[in-house]
């Protein structure tokens, strides 16, 4: 059947329940309960500096090679052989792990290059590009792929790069390439896989004005906050100040205000930033950022004379489509720098690690932020922050956290020093994982709680697709939907590619007493959802499934 053959036949269907004719349920949210804390491996034998989740649920994790030896050996005395490294010329020991989430195992893996401070994206057919680092390795492109024989491993394309590539960030964009932007001292950019098609050059990267204005003496816009908007351009936001880039002819398109308070949210700095949940339910789709901490204009100095200032308190939110965009800001109850955030299936942000002092760099930050926070963006202006159970470990520079499939966020990393030490400092390397687990994980809302049974595996834009899915107690239809999370390439307190697309609904029918179905629209187009892997979630009552995996093509 056609998709409006389908659409039809679930209008006329007696069983169909119409989204506007069921009563709404409402649930107090997360009635005080606060989360908890599970220690998972108390060491993986690297420090979590940079993550990946990818869709066979494993986790990409690696650090940098210049550190020296790590804690884990490499498998069949293997052992990497650089004559360019500052510190370990022949290194038996791994710096990068696989991690197996279902069965709470890791895997070693080689990486040949220095990976400090690099950064990634997963392309369409789930094959991770990471780009760039330090030394030897910072024009460098590396892939996995995965595989189900447990051969997979690293492999690495050295010079790809045109410029050096060393606290760079990456998007995915609608046509499945990559653009990597900055960098230190890289005032440019350039694509994966090159091209000449963009800006009508032959060059492979292109001078990019704005980051030259950003920067100051601290080099703070390291790791600029991007994030691809329905219209296809690119906002970017480095230090203070965000434009919006048309990255097809190299134009800048707009600036916006620059963020109140005047106080840096890059790298040293260290906020973070994510673009708001995309609504295909509505009229239009609008386009909303917000970013949350960082650190004073000379934070960075002051530490390095051993005065740590508190972090920045306050978080900013900009309609990018408004007529006159300004920005919103909000305080949080906790200042935070180093701080990652992060789209729950909820739709809500989690805010977790980092620290109260100081910022980013070595032995640069204090007062570990131990709570996690939750932001709920729909709701009224006063209540929308939550404060959650606090961990045990602090984790600042050198951190990362992910959502896993399951909902619960994993954690781990803390090195704030400039090898592995775990003695006579105040702060000692970090090699262990935990796992957050959201109050929408407790087992008071389990008679509430969606479970999927089966999904279309493949997604295409615009065309109809079922979910079937079961609840146990009964279904309100007007609390119900259906979301999409591509996932993100986290390190340095930011989430490269973090996206969340809220699926447009057209009817939901019931199979049996506490079974149904539900007809949804794949995106609309390529620049709301690039195309890759996805976790697909539903959520009733502001209480979410455990994901499945699709692919939207």
């Amino acid at each position: 059947m056609t998709s409006t053959t389908i659409v039809l036949f679930l209008l006329l269907t007696s069983i169909v329940i119409l989204l506007s004719s069921t009563s709404s349920q409402t649930l107090p949210p997360y009635s005080g309960f606060q989360g908890e804390w599970r220690l998972l491996q108390t060491s993986i034998g690297i420090s979590a500096m940079h993550m990946q989740l990818l869709a066979t649920d494993e986790v990409i994790i690696f650090d940098r090679t210049d550190f020296g030896q790590s804690n884990l050996s490499l498998p069949g005395r293997r052992c990497r052989y650089d004559p360019n490294d500052t510190v370990l010329r022949v290194d038996c020991t791994a710096h990068s792990i696989l991690y197996h989430v279902n069965t709470n195992t890791f895997w070693p893996l080689m990486v040949q290059t220095d990976t400090w401070c690099s950064s990634g994206s997963v392309l369409p057919n789930g094959t991770l590009v990471q780009t760039g680092g330090y030394n030897d390795g910072d024009h460098v492109i590396r892939t996995f792929t995965p595989c189900l024989d447990g051969t997979c491993d690293w492999v690495e394309f050295p010079n790809y790069l045109s410029q050096r590539r060393w606290y760079a960030t990456n998007q995915i964009l609608p046509e499945g390439r990559i653009i990597v932007i900055g960098g230190r001292r890289q005032f440019n950019y350039e694509f994966f896989p090159h091209s000449s098609n963009y800006a009508s050059s032959s060059q492979n990267f292109f001078s990019f004005r704005f980051l030259r204005e950003t920067t100051d003496q601290s080099e703070n816009n390291l790791y600029p906050f991007v994030h691809l908007l329905p219209d296809g351009n690119l906002f970017i936001f480095a230090n203070t100040r965000s434009i919006l880039l048309d990255y097809t002819q190299n134009h800048v398109i707009k600036e916006f205000p620059r963020i109140p308070g005047g106080d840096p949210r890059n790298y040293p700095s260290s906020g973070s930033s994510v673009l708001l949940p995309l609504d295909e339910n509505k009229a239009s789709i609008e386009a909303e950022i917000m970013v949350c901490g960082g650190a004073p204009q000379d934070s960075f100095s002051s530490a390095s004379q051993g005065t740590f200032t508190s972090a920045v308190h306050t978080c900013g939110r900009l309609q990018v489509g408004a007529q006159n965009p300004n920005w919103i800001m909000e305080d949080m109850p906790i200042p935070r720098v180093m701080g990652d955030m992060l789209l729950l299936p909820t739709g809500d942000i989690i805010l977790i690690n980092g620290a109260g002092l100081g910022t980013a760099g070595w032995e640069r930050g204090r007062a570990p932020v131990l709570t996690p926070v939750i932001y709920r963006p729909t709701e009224h202006f006063v209540g929308r922050f939550l404060v959650m159970s606090p961990s045990s470990r602090p984790r600042l520079y050198h951190s990362s956290a992910i959502l896993l499939r399951d909902g619960r966020v994993l954690v781990g990393g803390n090195n704030p020093h400039t090898n592995y030490n775990f003695t006579n400092v105040e702060y000692p390397t970090d090699l262990s994982l935990e796992a957050f687990s959201p109050p929408y994980l407790s087992d008071e809302y389990n008679l509430v709680r969606p479970s999927i049974l089966s999904t279309n595996g493949i997604v295409r834009y615009k065309e109809v697709f079922w979910v079937t899915f079961t609840v146990p107690e009964y279904l309100s239809v007007n609390v119900l939907s259906v979301r999409i999370i591509m996932p993100p390439f986290t390190t340095h307190s930011f989430g490269m590619n973090q996206r969340m697309v809220v699926l447009k609904l057209i009817g939901v029918t019931r199979l049996t007493p506490d079974s149904y179905y539900v007809t949804v629209v794949g995106p609309s187009k390529a620049e709301v959802a690039p195309p890759g892997y996805y976790m697909l979630f539903m959520v009733h009552a502001g209480i979410p499934s455990s994901g499945t995996w699709v692919n939207v093509q």
